[in-house]
């Protein structure tokens, strides 16, 4: 399983507790590209919120 640069990046800021809003203003990108990326990354990961994406990205060594 492959998660994006940017997936792993929006999933790093996740971890640490900022909304999407907020990653995506780190970010430098739109808040729905942000939620976009993170919905991508629940597909890969098979998914369906927050915790458990953090949670298996974790596990995978991807983040």
């Amino acid at each position: 399983m492959t998660l994006t640069p940017r997936e792993r990046e929006v999933l790093s800021y996740v971890m640490a507790g900022r909304t999407a809003r907020s990653s995506a203003r780190a970010m430098g990108i739109s808040p729905r590209t942000a939620t976009k990326h993170l919905e991508n990354a629940y597909r890969k990961l098979g998914v369906s919120n927050r915790v458990t994406a953090v949670l298996a990205a974790r596990e995978h060594g991807l983040i």
